[in-house]
């Protein structure tokens, strides 16, 4: 069994051939570019039984070789994969049963008859790939980078692979996230794990690719510090995957579940106090702001006019064709790998990361709802706007922390602030003002807010 490493980045045809050229493949590129034309075929039963365990079982023609691969889904992260991966040499196209023993077999799949399997679908395509070398660190770094243009097909219906694949050979996984940013800086990538398997089952089933990331796993006792990177961890892998679906299907949902990632993540940078100087997370926050102020006024009125939500997959699609989407993309990323808010913070704020999640998110509650001036805003409905941010802030964490705190009624209070978040952002009319008041005042009764002030 081998373990790969890796990141896939979505790319444009017109762009592939940039990216062969680029001064900073050439520059680290070991050898001659090499091509291949793979042909692969992949197996599971006719209720998908395979696809369900979270297994991918092809038999790959390269050249003349013939290989069996087995992969099961390992850890992924905001585009940057770990699975496990099982190859046999075969000396003909026929699937050979007894490889898929215990060794790699997972448990869940012991019942399935394995006579089943039959072929679902196929990824056809030329593979351009050259082997990088470079010194990090004072430690050699080895990575492949392959670039993929063909078809998957499935039935009658099929979708255009056109990617770039870096997958680590040697040296630290930071390596690839730097590689890929200093690319996306002159050539449009994506940052997105969608594997070519999980293309052929959506194929099938659009649904069948999962738009949620791997759940932030918290804990009461948890530190802030290790909170922050799984919540900002799986806000990142959500956008990532909200955008390739968007792209891929143009629901309007997405793209609001999309945005809403993209301003919590925005929310939970601010909200952190001497933990995460603000020096340390600046340039994300300017992306952020630049990202969501350009998507959000579109958000709104496309909630109430069709004609907007029909024409924005074409915009949406302009926005991966520059540069922005996948340089924060990747800077987040490596952000978060480094653990960079932790770089040059004070003693206090090392302490305030050491912190319980528990202790640490109610004391936040208490701060940010006694400045939230409820009263006030009861007598000036209209000026609510100027809450908006501190609203994002506490309902990022009630999301993710409140099953956690001891505070009751936490799931009522997180539906009354989200709905007055809704309000604030709506353009004012007097029911408006109306329906803002009266959410206000219900706030105000809830046994939640009474504890917290």
């Amino acid at each position: 069994m081998a373990k790969e490493t890796e990141i896939k980045l979505r790319v444009s045809p017109a762009m592939l051939a940039k990216l062969r050229e680029h001064t900073l493949l050439a520059k680290r590129c070991v050898g001659q570019w090499q091509t291949r034309e793979l042909l692969n075929r992949y197996y599971d039963t006719a209720d998908f039984a395979l696809a369900h365990g979270q297994v991918a079982l092809r038999i790959r023609r390269d050249g003349e070789q013939l290989i069996q691969t087995l992969k099961s889904k390992g850890a992924s992260v905001a585009g940057l994969s770990e699975r496990n991966e099982w190859d046999w040499y075969l000396k003909s196209d026929q699937l050979v049963l007894e490889y898929l023993d215990d060794n790699c077999w997972p448990n869940s799949l012991n019942a399935l008859d394995k006579g089943q399997l039959q072929v679902v679908f196929s990824t056809d395509f030329k593979r351009q790939f050259a082997e990088l070398r470079w010194v990090r660190h004072g430690v050699e770094t080895v990575v492949e980078v392959a670039l993929d243009h063909g078809l998957v097909i499935a039935n009658e219906q099929q979708e255009e692979i056109c990617e770039m694949e870096l997958e680590l050979r040697q040296g630290e996984p930071t390596a690839l996230l730097e590689l890929a940013l200093e690319l996306a800086a002159d050539v449009p990538l994506m940052p997105c794990d969608i594997s070519k398997a999980e293309r052929g089952y959506r194929l099938f089933d659009a649904t069948s690719y999962s738009v949620n990331a791997e759940s932030a796993s918290l804990a009461a006792g948890m530190s802030l510090d290790d909170s922050l990177g799984a919540i900002a961890w799986q806000l990142l892998g959500n956008s990532q995957r909200l955008a390739e679906q968007y792209r891929f299907n143009g629901h309007w949902k997405l793209f609001e579940q999309w945005l809403h990632q993209l301003i919590s993540l925005r929310a939970l940078l601010a909200s952190l106090g001497q933990a995460a100087p603000r020096s340390s997370s600046s340039a994300l926050r300017t992306q952020l702001d630049e990202l969501i102020h350009d998507w959000r006024e579109l958000a709104l009125t496309g909630s109430e006019d069709q004609a907007i939500r029909e024409a924005n997959p074409e915009r949406f699609l302009s926005e991966l064709n520059n540069t922005r989407w996948g340089v924060f993309s990747l800077q987040m990323a490596l952000w978060l790998q480094g653990k960079l808010w932790k770089k040059n913070r004070t003693v206090r704020g090392a302490r305030q990361g050491g912190v319980a999640l528990e202790k640490w998110v109610l004391q936040f509650l208490k701060d940010e709802t006694q400045a939230l001036q409820v009263h006030r805003y009861m007598r000036q409905p209209e000026d609510l706007v100027e809450q908006v941010p501190r609203l994002e802030r506490v309902l990022v964490w009630l999301q993710v922390a409140r099953h956690l705190i001891e505070l009751v009624d936490s799931d009522r209070l997180f539906g009354s602030l989200r709905e007055l978040h809704a309000l604030a952002l709506q353009p004012i009319t007097d029911d408006v003002l109306d329906m803002r008041r009266e959410s206000l005042g219900s706030i105000l009764m809830l046994n939640a807010w009474k504890q917290l002030r």
